[in-house]
């Protein structure tokens, strides 16, 4: 697990001082060790988190005839099977590290050599023979990749802030990504926050040549799913085999692990598998909190921590503790996202960073299996919302401001734009093959918008802030393949969702756990503004950021509505963000705030 940054130039040198401002701001990828390649014009930057190899795999990697250059950031799960299969052929390897099967693939297979990595990554690799640079991220996006072209080349960089130095100028924001995270809370697709900086999309290869995007194509597409019929004990046969697999790969680390645990279906089921694959007890780590309307998740997760042993760990942060960590988690975020679960999970990853390196987690199974409620929505809902907002049958209509607020809040640019909000939505279910089923599509539109955009930058940029790798089983691609395929009545059966997970899981786990009532994770955030709201009514409105973009007395109504109800609400919260954001990504250049800061002090 790493951070990488560099460009290539279409004449002239690379600038070593943005290179190693680039590190710089990407160090928090990598503790352990930085490193750097500068060819005619192409410059490489690496920082290190050493889980595998800790003595060796030293980047930048180079191929022994030094023709080709990686740096990588994740982990190739099944290193093992593939150097193997590479050393049956010829290949020699120099060291143990995962990564160097990506250098060896390549030299076997050219361009599709991403098909035989199996994993969680984002690389550069430059092949000096052929003077091209490739840009590649894993299936589903579990690591981040962002690049900007300009007259001078492309620039890359694992997060914006370590992109930022390589630009040669300071960005804009995009009207269009910013209309995304407000009703969304979230940007989605190639374009990000950034005018002119776009992500290198799940399961895409981009080919650089002579300081240009010479080629882009995605090697991989969950479009490719064919629906299996079939019964649940033969597709219990089938993932019984498979999820062991994935697991033990998954398990594969020269450094302990851990798990947070929820004490939900997905994280109770991995802390199973984990629980069987290995025999000594595995640490965890779950929080909660005893707010009034919020369900405590707590007790339940210590009841499953005790069943299979493992070493827990449960903390209930205060309100001062989780706005302290405010600040530090819209940096981490990088690209602007609104998600109130991105401070427990800072939290407990710097918890959990006093004394390991790699924590599972269990994203992806809701998704993958069809767990959420809106899966289950009745066919006239459905139809009602599919009039009245066309696109996507009805499925990812509702938005954070409707009527009135949205006019009265955006200002002129904003409200130009209005209308793209929910396009990553309708172009991703109209992408769906027409034979699939309306469950199958909602998975996708989820699969390719929510979970790599969402979902996936907060259990990486939240972890990887406090310097800890995050693995997610469920969602690896032969799982999330798997999952796909399953027909619907094994997915969904009356009111329940995840049917087959669930059913799958009844040897592992007790079944008052898989079968309880689905419960979000909710956080107290909005009660973290108690005694501030006043404050926030008199100067937010006025903040250059905000009354840039959005109408300062649509702004300042907003603000006293919430003041009068005495909480703030998601809008608020929204713009709160927005500024903070803007702070410290674009006016602060990508400067790490540190733990524990006072957001009204960065806000005045």
């Amino acid at each position: 697990m790493c951070g990488i940054a560099g460009v290539y130039l279409r004449s002239g040198e690379p600038n070593p001082e943005a290179l190693s401002q680039a590190a710089r701001r990407l160090g928090h990828r990598g503790p352990d060790a930085q490193g750097f390649w500068c060819g005619a014009r192409v410059g490489l930057a690496h920082r290190r988190l050493s889980v595998i190899d800790l003595a060796g795999g030293q980047q930048p990697m180079a191929s022994q005839d030094g023709a080709l250059q990686l740096v990588a950031n994740g982990e190739i799960y099944n290193f093992v099977e593939l150097r193997q299969r590479l050393q049956a052929v010829g290949h020699r390897f120099t060291t143990r590290s995962d990564v160097e099967t990506i250098l060896h693939a390549y030299a076997e297979y050219g361009l599709e050599f991403v098909r035989h990595l199996h994993g969680m990554f984002a690389f550069a690799l430059y092949d000096r023979v052929r003077d091209r640079l490739i840009l590649a991220r894993d299936r589903l996006g579990l690591k981040p990749l962002y690049l900007g072209c300009a007259a001078a080349g492309v620039a890359f960089a694992s997060e914006l802030k370590g992109l930022l130095p390589l630009l040669g100028k300071r960005p804009e924001v995009d009207p269009v990504a910013l209309i995304q995270y407000l009703q969304n809370q979230f940007s989605s697709g190639p374009r990000t926050i950034l005018a002119g900086v776009e992500r290198v999309c799940p399961g895409e290869l981009v080919v650089i040549e002579a300081g240009r995007i010479s080629q882009r194509r995605h090697y991989w597409s969950a479009t490719e799913v064919a629906t299996s019929e079939t019964s649940f004990a033969e597709a219990s046969r089938r993932f019984d085999e498979l999820f062991v697999q994935v697991m033990t790969e998954h398990m594969r680390s020269d450094v302990p692990f851990g798990l947070f645990l929820s004490g939900g279906v997905d994280s109770s089921v991995l802390l199973a598998m984990l629980s069987r694959l290995q025999d000594r007890p595995i640490a965890t780590y779950s929080v909660g909190f005893d707010a009034p309307g919020m369900v405590n998740e707590l007790p339940d997760a210590a009841c499953i921590a005790r069943r299979y042993g493992s070493r827990h760990h449960g903390y209930a942060p205060s309100k001062e503790v989780l706005l302290g960590l405010l600040p530090r988690a819209v940096w981490a975020s990088d690209d602007l996202m609104r998600d109130y679960a991105n401070l427990p999970v800072l939290y407990l990853a710097r918890r959990a960073a006093r004394e390991l390196k790699v924590v599972f987690s269990g994203e992806g199974g809701d998704e993958v299996f069809a767990g959420y409620g809106r899966y289950r929505v009745n066919r006239l809902e459905r139809w009602l919302k599919a009039m009245r907002y066309r696109g996507t049958g009805g499925f990812r209509t509702s938005a954070m401001l409707r009527g009135r607020a949205v006019g009265g809040l955006l200002g002129t640019a904003l409200w130009a734009v209005r209308q793209e909000a929910r396009r990553p939505f309708m172009e991703a279910w109209q992408a769906a093959p027409s034979h699939w089923s309306d469950l199958q599509r909602m998975q996708y539109v989820d699969l390719t918008t929510a979970l790599p955009d969402n979902l996936l930058v907060k259990a990486d940029r939240m972890l990887m802030a406090c310097g800890v790798e995050g693995r997610l089983p469920l969602v690896d691609h032969r799982i999330v393949e798997f999952g796909l395929a399953l027909p619907d009545r094994l997915k969904v059966q009356g009111s329940q969702g995840k049917y087959f997970l669930k059913r799958w899981a009844e040897r592992l786990v007790d079944r008052t756990v898989l079968h309880a009532p689905k419960r979000g994770f909710h956080v107290p955030v909005r009660r973290c503004f108690d005694g501030h709201l006043d404050w926030l009514q008199r100067r937010l409105p006025a903040h250059p950021a905000v009354r840039g973009w959005f109408r300062p007395r649509g702004v300042a109504a907003l603000l006293a509505r919430d003041a009068a109800r005495g909480q703030l609400g998601r809008p608020g919260f929204a713009l709160v963000q927005f500024a903070l954001w803007h702070r410290l990504l674009l006016d602060g250049e990508g400067h790490d705030p540190g733990f524990h800061v006072d957001p009204f002090e960065l806000l005045s």
